[in-house]
């Protein structure tokens, strides 16, 4: 079953950090300390009940970029994400010493 994308314009302030996130409609995490919110049941419909914060727990690098993976504090619930240009890449290069010590 494919999952339906919902494209959700709109600014945050980040709950982990408290960074103003000025959204484009794929934002989906904040761009400084990289958390996300437990708020979707499929990307953008705001559909979930949970609302915990994910932290960001592995980042890997792909053929076009990074993906984060976030796993919800609150419920456990694991998603992938696309990183975005204007992420912070000391805190990505941070996540990914940690799979290495």
């Amino acid at each position: 079953m494919s999952k339906k994308f919902t494209r959700t314009v709109e600014d945050f302030i980040c709950a982990k950090c408290s960074t103003e996130v000025r959204g484009n409609g794929y934002t989906n995490h904040c761009p400084n300390c990289l958390y996300s919110l437990d708020i979707d049941i499929n990307p953008g419909d705001r559909a979930s009940v949970c609302g915990g914060l994910m932290a960001s727990i592995d980042v890997r690098p792909e053929q076009d970029g990074y993906v984060i993976t976030h796993q919800c504090i609150r419920c456990g619930k694991v998603r992938n994400n696309r990183s975005a240009p204007g992420d912070n890449f000391e805190v990505m290069l941070e996540i990914m010493r940690k799979k290495f010590p």
